[in-house]
């Protein structure tokens, strides 16, 4: 029966996948002299032969032949290695073989599990190597289970990949038999086990998914500059094509959309703008904050200073976007803090019904009206176009001051 369990754990060692026979040959070698170590004091003077095929093995043990036996383990006597009619003299080698039973019921089990171990260690460090060399790599699985904080996803030889509710697209919900696809972000052991970590928000995610829609970007004729993402809300793809004959937004988006389309539902309907790379960082800047023209940039030498972008009144809001969406991403674009400030007309026409921030003095504390002055707003509505999370940081005021602020110069025009 043992011996049965054992050729059991050859033939599961056998059906590895990956692994050469030397090692798996060598891996054999290792385990059976480690019991026989354990049971006759020594392997060093025996022989292992693995047929792995046959799931068996052949195992020769060599003494030396003496007048009086001081080694059990290494030695026999003349009389004894002669008991069957041989004629033996010392100083010769006596080979015999030893059977799997002469190990005992326990050696023969304890052969088995360590055999088993050996095998959980090779798929680990397969399972490891593999994905090792896969990270960055585009991974399409099905889901196998879900769970408040992650989802779990299985590839084609059952091995378990973990997405992360922080690694998922916010508002993202998977079931059961789900198609998913991720990028491979991270392969880590975790009590010796790998951990295969996947992203969907990842920067990565998205340019694989160009790269897998757009042939011109596989073939290399147009390459991804940069990639920045709020991932589930808006994205900035900048693109650059080393073929002049070749559209590097027009081969992205495809004809009528058909090429983008697929990854804006991929990615939850998340709103992508391609713009065309250049090193100049002023047209960088400008083709960043589209579709909001600006009247002036100023890029001050200090690379810690924030770029200052002046724009007229009706295109503020569109530079900025929701939730101050659109400068945020066109900043990590640029690599530097973009800030957004209202570019006031000499002559401001009496149509437009504005009212400057003076006439509110008697609501307003006058050195919280010279900050927003000191930020480029001097009327109602310049202050009104602009996010209120913005003018908190610009200005350095309390957020209820904002608030108020805002409350004030709104009440203006509903009256």
């Amino acid at each position: 029966m043992e011996k049965t369990a054992l050729k059991d754990a050859f033939s599961e060692f056998k059906n590895l996948k990956n692994i050469d026979r030397a090692t798996m040959s060598g891996v054999l070698q290792d385990v059976f002299k480690s019991q026989l170590a354990k049971t006759y004091g020594t392997a060093d003077n025996f022989d292992v032969t693995i047929n792995i095929d046959k799931g068996d093995c052949q195992i020769l043990r060599t003494r030396e032949v003496v007048e009086t036996v001081e080694d059990p383990a290494t030695q026999i006597s003349v009389e004894e290695a002669n008991s069957n009619g041989d004629d033996f003299e010392v100083g010769d080698d006596f080979a015999e073989v030893i059977s799997l039973e002469s190990f005992g019921r326990r050696g023969i089990l304890n052969l088995k599990q360590n055999l088993q171990g050996r095998i959980m260690d090779i798929e680990k460090a397969n399972l490891f190597n593999k994905y090792q060399d896969k990270v960055g790599e585009l991974f399409t699985g099905e889901v196998y289970q879900t769970w408040a904080k992650e989802a779990l996803l299985m590839d084609d030889e059952e091995n378990e990949l973990h997405l992360p509710k922080s690694e998922q697209i916010p508002g993202e919900h998977f079931k059961k038999k789900d198609s998913v696809k991720a990028i491979i972000k991270s392969v880590e052991l975790r009590n010796n086990t790998p951990y295969i970590t996947l992203s969907r928000i990842s920067d990565d995610f998205l340019e694989k998914l160009f790269e897998q829609e757009v042939p011109e970007i596989y073939d290399g004729l147009i390459t991804i500059k940069k990639v920045v993402r709020i991932p589930g809300e808006r994205a900035k793809v900048a693109v650059e094509s080393y073929d002049e004959r070749v559209d590097p937004i027009g081969a992205c988006i495809g004809v009528k959309g058909t090429r983008i389309i697929g990854i804006v539902r991929e990615l939850r309907n998340e709103n992508i703008d391609v713009i065309q790379w250049t090193t100049n960082k002023q047209l960088l800047i400008q083709r960043a904050l589209a579709p909001a023209k600006i009247s002036a940039t100023v890029i001050s030498p200090d690379e810690n200073e924030p770029i200052k972008v002046y724009m007229l009144p009706d295109e503020v809001k569109k530079g900025i976007g929701r939730g101050g969406c659109n400068i945020k991403l066109a900043s990590m674009l640029v690599g530097r803090e973009i800030e957004v400030w209202r570019d006031q007309p000499k002559q401001v026409e009496q149509e437009e019904e504005d009212v400057l921030l003076d006439e509110f003095d008697n609501e307003i504390d006058a050195w919280v009206i010279e900050r927003l002055k000191a930020i480029g707003c001097d009327t109602a509505k310049s202050v009104l176009a602009l996010d209120r999370a913005d003018v908190v940081r610009r200005t350095d005021l309390e957020e209820e001051t904002v608030e108020d602020i805002f409350r004030i110069l709104q009440s203006e025009f509903e009256d």
